[in-house]
């Protein structure tokens, strides 16, 4: 594919960064020293991000980057940063022609966000391209418990059945009071998550550890302070034994685990051993 805007003797080429959350929060920056409208995505102005060298090679070396400047923008703070938000997500780092918007852009690298440090409001970030990948293991390990994501990939359940969303009354350390009292049997959500829907955790997925009629209490605290009502989406918790898996939710047939494999004691045992 040929570039015309890049082959002139006076190009108008600027960088665009395009910047994607797990839960689907979008934002964007350019070098450019105003603000870009590319594909519905307003790319603000961010003229002192900069990336490191970016190498295209032709072989299967995981080759990394990094992206270096200084947090201009409220969609991306160190208090975010610091709790989570952005691990992990996706971010495609591209050149485009600043005068025609509409033009074909180069795609210089596509990946996902590796580690990420920062000093007062500057902050340097490790990019990791697809070829990173290769270095994960290429089959599951065995386990007794299943290793799929409850109503996710893998478990074959629909997660808008076990999912509840209700009101956040009052919030003290890693226990939510909740406005309305739930129904049925509390004791389901053990083991699941919360996702909050408003306020400053909007985004951000915590662990339950116990759950009654009206409270939950979370594996560690939020990392935003929560003064008033807000709204939270419950999803049910699943304790990965197979026991579970064909009683409660008759879905044994996508149990992702060996329950009955023998374990790394075979060797040791001896007759009349519990």
């Amino acid at each position: 594919m040929t570039y015309p805007w890049l082959e002139g003797p006076l190009i108008t080429a600027s960088y665009g960064w395009r910047l994607e959350r797990s839960d689907g929060v979008t934002i964007g920056f350019t070098s450019h020293d105003r603000d870009i409208l590319l594909d519905g995505l307003v790319y603000r102005a961010s003229p002192g991000i900069a990336p490191t060298s970016i190498v295209q090679g032709l072989g299967l070396d995981a080759n990394s980057l990094e992206v270096s400047g200084a947090l201009t923008s409220d969609a991306l703070s160190a208090a975010d940063i610091e709790a989570g938000k952005w691990d992990g997500a996706s971010l495609d780092i591209f050149l485009f022609d600043w005068t025609d918007p509409h033009a074909q852009p180069l795609l210089l690298a596509s990946g996902i966000l590796g580690a990420i440090n920062w000093s007062g409001s500057a902050f340097e970030v490790e990019f990791l391209g697809p070829a990173a990948l290769l270095s994960a293991p290429s089959v599951p390990v065995t386990s007794p418990t299943c290793r799929a994501k409850f109503a996710g990939e893998g478990c074959g359940l629909n997660s808008r059945r076990f999912i509840l969303e209700v009101l956040v009354a009052t919030v003290s350390g890693s226990e939510l009071t909740l406005q309305q009292a739930l129904t049925g049997d509390a004791s389901r959500f053990v083991n699941g998550e919360i996702r909050w829907l408003s306020g400053r955790n909007c985004g951000f997925r915590q662990r339950i550890a116990a759950s009654t009629q009206d409270k939950l209490v979370l594996i560690g605290e939020s990392p935003f302070p929560t003064p008033g009502p807000e709204r939270i989406e419950i999803l049910e918790g699943c304790d990965r034994t197979i026991a579970t898996c064909s009683s409660r939710f008759n879905n044994a047939l996508n149990f992702r685990g060996e329950p009955y494999l023998p374990g790394n004691d075979l060797l040791t045992r001896y007759p009349g051993a519990n």
